[in-house]
């Protein structure tokens, strides 16, 4: 009898062309079957974003790759969805790798990415699931230097049950591979982005904006994500999609008791 191999669904929010995700693909093939679902277009910083006020479209690609691969014209999470829900729906999907990413998703930037929001969405679905990004958005980055840790990454994934509820945030920073130092498990920095709009002028005289802004990091620790992003290391951090504050649980339980 035939060896079931494992199904992989790669996902990502650069687009089904962005060369991150062409990576990535070449990186994972090997681990299993592999089913490739990605926007159509660019869908960074769309966050955990689903479409509901609009009909959704697939559409089954040539692969030069000989995998199954489709574009969609939704989301991230629309992606995974579409993964889970419709183009796997009669097979167990057993890891979603979403990626490459072009440009980190650290700190606070992980609420915003599309990449992670995809890859929560399997943890969601109770699939271990880990997310990829590179602290490089040039459209000709490099990501040979991330292929040996994405590798290591999926197999141990693959082979050891890491829980469910959660995902891996992995960013990889931008150097080449002999000056990566391995890899370091960290939580998310504390900062925030201060933001503006740019108010710009169109031909008729009306107003338009870009949103610009400035990357404030308020944390210290060296135990965090940025800090081991400066210092060459490969971040990763457990991600849950459980939002509570516990601590401020507490806090307002307080209020019934000093009623």
């Amino acid at each position: 009898m035939a060896e079931i191999r494992p199904l992989i669904l790669v996902v990502n929010d650069d687009g089904i062309t962005a060369p991150g995700i062409r990576a990535l693909i070449s990186f994972v093939k090997e681990f299993g079957d592999i089913i490739v679902i990605a926007p159509d277009k660019a869908m960074s910083g769309m966050g955990h974003a689903i479409t509901i006020n609009a009909t959704l479209r697939l559409n089954k690609l040539n692969s030069d790759l000989g995998i199954e691969e489709y574009s969609c014209s939704g989301t991230p999470v629309d992606c995974v969805k579409f993964g889970t829900k419709v183009v796997a729906a009669d097979r167990k999907i057993d890891l979603v790798v979403s990626g490459i990413n072009h440009g980190t998703n650290s700190s606070i930037n992980v609420i915003y990415s599309g990449t992670m929001s995809a890859a929560v969405e399997g943890s969601v679905e109770g699939i271990p699931s880990v997310g990829f990004s590179l602290d490089n958005h040039a459209l000709d980055a490099d990501f040979t230097a991330c292929e040996s840790y994405v590798k290591a990454i999926v197999r141990k994934m693959l082979d050891d049950s890491i829980g469910k509820g959660f995902s891996l945030n992995v960013n990889f920073p931008n150097v080449p591979k002999e000056e990566m130092k391995g890899l370091k498990v960290c939580r998310q920095a504390k900062a925030y982005w201060e933001e503006a709009f740019d108010e710009r002028k169109d031909p008729s005289g009306g107003s338009y904006y870009w949103l610009t802004g400035e990357f404030k990091y308020q944390d210290s620790g060296e135990d965090t994500d940025i800090w081991a992003l400066r210092n060459n290391y490969v971040s990763v951090v457990p991600t849950k999609f459980d939002l509570t504050d516990y601590d401020a649980v507490k806090t307002l339980n307080s209020w019934n008791e000093n009623k």
